[in-house]
């Protein structure tokens, strides 16, 4: 006798539960998958770029929003939710409905890694974030030393790589014309 099939969740059964539950999951291809919770290093430097980001573009027509916020990634393949750290916007902001809980341009999106996301942070999920046509930069940013690494989509749809690993370097964040000092990243944190 084969194997019954696992039940599958629709796109909306996901975001009822999610709009409802006290623990954020994530959804790929009709299965959920609960997050762990972060650290206090974690959550202090996606605050520190929540603040440095924010203020940098109070005066322009841009969000950043921290890791409350689900972005999806459609394809015909993947159908995806994920919470991103911290995801940026600028312009007219496209949402999945009325409920704007579902970001679906995303312009920057940055990971804080930990021990156990950090393969699923470089690996899969960085290919899934790749599908999203709006993205142009994404970042990830160690927890427990000081390293920050951008990949920034060109025209060839390549990704170009950069590296940051002392307090004084400064992080250039270009689809946003933004500068992000390396010190300030991890203040309060190294």
């Amino acid at each position: 006798m084969p194997a019954q099939p696992a039940y599958l969740l629709s796109e909306a059964e996901y975001l009822q539960h999610e709009r409802q539950a006290e623990f954020k999951s994530e959804y790929l291809n009709g299965e959920m998958y609960a997050m762990a919770g972060a650290s206090r290093e974690h959550n202090q430097i996606s605050t520190n770029l929540v603040v440095s980001l924010g203020a940098q573009l109070l005066e322009k027509p841009c969000g950043v929003y921290s890791s409350d916020m689900k972005v999806r990634t459609r394809t015909d393949k993947t159908n995806k939710f994920s919470y991103p750290d911290v995801v940026v916007t600028c312009g007219d902001e496209q949402f999945e409905d009325e409920n704007s809980d579902v970001l679906l341009n995303p312009l920057v999106i940055i990971e804080v890694l930990s021990a156990s996301t950090e393969a699923y942070d470089r690996g899969l999920k960085f290919f899934h974030y790749q599908l999203i046509p709006s993205l142009q930069e994404y970042l990830l940013v160690a927890q427990d030393y000081c390293r920050v690494e951008k990949y920034q989509r060109q025209a060839d749809k390549q990704w170009v790589y950069s590296e940051f690993h002392e307090m004084p370097d400064v992080v250039e964040i270009s689809t946003l014309e933004c500068r992000v000092r390396v010190a300030d990243i991890y203040r309060r944190v190294l």
